[in-house]
């Protein structure tokens, strides 16, 4: 049975400078994130698509950009795969006292439910913060994070400070809100002294962030939404494709209404299966 030894071999084999892989000796930190970035988001797919034949081969692609990482850390002199093993091995058993005897100040006995664990988490949190000297809430979110997932991330933290709605109600009137923001840009006239497409991208961004604010509400993740409705967009094209292929037309030559009308039968047909 192969072990992550010999993963480690593999990596430091293909980095050798002498024998081992022009294209994997090129490399640098900053050249693999894509290729992190890629990896990430292929196990995600896989998941969504419930292959789970497949899910071995992509997180080992996953866990290969951990140690491409680390054999550069070694490399550099700064740190190697025993380094983050023991790393988060530490961060585990510190944020988990209700499991590990570890209680960091916290009162393991009073750990009874969900509801104690997320204050005991953020607890914990700030504390870490603290010891890194961040001072605000926000100071340690990944700027390289996905637009929808930061956003999400940015209102958890100031919601746990207390800074929120307690209802549905206000959240749902800030999307209103900023459609009307929208519309007053968008029907300016481009010879209108305030006229600005800069302006339209900064009141749709703010309506962005008010819908994710409401999947946030919803307890729902907005980034796995749009991925699920992306897919379902696409499938029901590719079913419109077949009923324009079908017709023997170009689907240039079809009217919006014809194919408004495609795209309604797609949709009565997922329905009935």
């Amino acid at each position: 049975m192969a072990n992550i030894q010999s993963l480690l071999d593999i990596m430091k084999q293909l980095r050798d400078p002498q024998t081992g892989c022009p294209w994997d000796c090129a490399q640098d930190f900053a050249t693999i994130v894509p290729f992190t970035l890629e990896e990430a988001y292929e196990v995600v797919d896989t998941i969504e698509r419930k292959a789970w034949q497949e899910l071995p081969d992509e997180l080992g692609d996953l866990l290969f950009q951990v140690v491409f990482y680390c054999q550069l850390g070694q490399e550099q002199g700064m740190f190697d795969f025993a380094t983050v093993v023991e790393r988060i091995s530490d961060k585990l058993t510190r944020r988990h006292p209700h499991v590990f005897m570890s209680p960091n100040g916290l009162d393991v006995e009073e750990i009874t439910n969900t509801q104690d664990l997320s204050q005991a988490w953020d607890k914990l949190k700030a504390n870490e913060r603290q010891q890194k000297q961040l001072h605000s809430a926000l100071d340690d979110i990944p700027t390289a994070l996905p637009a929808l997932s930061r956003a999400r991330k940015i209102q958890h933290r100031v919601a746990k400070v207390g800074f929120d709605w307690a209802e549905l109600e206000p959240v749902v009137a800030k999307i209103h809100e900023e459609i009307d923001e929208v519309l007053v840009e968008v029907n300016k006239q481009p010879t209108d002294a305030d006229y600005s497409k800069e302006k339209v991208q900064d009141e749709m961004g703010d309506l962005l962030f008010a819908v994710v604010n409401l999947a946030r509400h919803l307890k729902v993740d907005p980034e796995q939404a749009l991925r699920q409705a992306n897919t379902k967009f696409e499938r029901r094209f590719r079913g419109v494709e077949q009923y324009v292929a079908d017709s023997g037309k170009a689907i240039e030559q079809h009217t919006l209404t014809e194919l408004d009308r495609y795209w309604d039968q797609v949709k009565q047909h997922e329905k009935a299966n």
